[in-house]
């Protein structure tokens, strides 16, 4: 994965949320922003097959897909409003929109990482053994997040490390090849090129906090509740690409890999370690479980605690979070995150 999962920039994300444009309005023509990533390259595929305006011209309207290199410019530019909507994880989307004020609704709930991101120890031992060593990771990212879970499940904190060293993506390979650099934690692809390596070992990864790392297309709510066409066509779209992709369709798994930097052997093996919703009641089932809320309440806690849920949040209740329930945890006057099943539903109820 590129650098999507860093939240760097997210003060000035907060910044530029704050005055982001009114779009409560009927309109008809959308912008969406997306990045590279196995579980979103859905969007640049149907963007470029056409699939995108099929759907658009069903509801008499245009929804152009926008791919962004930089993952999180992509996120400060739907805050900012540039963007109807943007591919995020649940992490980034609390910190950077719904942190900064812009009432923001998951449409889609894609996929959640189920071993992408693992924690990896140089030589014998296991989780426990990283008490007293330095870690490599990119900090601030789900990889900060991945650890202190792991150190938790261990009863450790990241006081128990020697310490925590910010090291970019771009370097990690390479960092992991020095002799001082004793443990790391990322994500895959790099994962499984440092896995080649006899001395490293995996003793922690995604899927063993399964649900947690969850990718999203989130949108305004505002503009969503305004113009619901355009939720059905965002949704429509993505099922039908999700049905291909189960299906096993070789022509757009390769198009998809090809487009992501790799073959199609690359992207199936990504795919592999990826729980993707090709189904959208089981990506209903998903949003609407009880595991959900207390995943939320677990980011939202590690965003406090790393100072980044909010400019002066008071507490890790400083954003409300609504579900499909009506539940909600976190500030009840002030919720900015949603997560509605409304569209998915009637995606798998063939109400499209």
């Amino acid at each position: 994965m590129p650098e999507f999962r860093t939240i760097a920039a997210v003060a000035a994300a907060l910044t530029i949320g704050a005055t982001a444009p009114a779009v409560a309005q009927d309109r008809t023509e959308f912008r969406v922003a997306w990045s590279i990533y196995v579980g979103w390259m859905p969007w640049g595929y149907l963007e470029d097959s056409g699939i995108m305006d099929k759907w658009a011209e069903k509801y008499g309207i245009d929804v152009e897909i926008v791919q962004i290199n930089d993952y999180v410019e992509s996120i400060n530019q739907y805050t900012a409003g540039a963007f109807d909507g943007v591919s995020a994880t649940n992490m980034d989307t609390l910190s950077i929109p719904a942190g900064g004020g812009v009432d923001t609704t998951a449409l889609i709930v894609g996929d959640f990482s189920d071993g992408n991101d693992a924690v990896i120890l140089k030589g014998d031992g296991e989780l426990a053994d990283l008490a007293g060593k330095p870690v490599n990771l990119v900090e601030l990212s789900v990889s900060h997040y991945l650890l202190a879970r792991a150190l938790d499940s261990v009863g450790l904190r990241e006081a128990d490390l020697a310490s925590v060293i910010n090291t970019s993506d771009a370097d990690m390979i390479a960092a992991f090849a020095t002799p001082d650099v004793e443990a790391v934690v990322t994500w895959n692809p790099l994962v499984s090129t440092i896995l080649e390596d006899p001395n490293a070992k995996s003793v922690f990864d995604s899927s063993d906090i399964p649900g947690e790392i969850i990718d999203l297309m989130v949108v305004n709510t505002e503009t969503l509740e305004a113009n619901p066409d355009f939720g059905k066509a965002l949704v429509g779209a993505w099922y039908e690409v999700m049905g291909l992709m189960a299906a096993g369709d070789e022509d757009v798994l390769t198009a998809m890999a090809e487009a992501s930097g790799t073959d199609l052997a690359g992207y199936q093996a990504q795919l592999a370690s990826t729980q993707m919703f090709y189904d959208p009641a089981d990506a209903v089932a998903f949003t609407q479980s009880a595991e959900l809320p207390a995943t939320m309440i677990n980011v939202a806690e590690f965003l406090f605690d790393k100072g980044i849920l909010g400019v002066g949040a008071p507490s890790a209740d400083f954003v409300g979070i609504a579900y499909p329930d009506g539940s909600v945890t976190g500030d009840e006057g002030n919720v900015q995150f949603r997560f509605d099943t409304t569209y998915m539903q009637m995606a798998a109820d063939g109400a499209l």
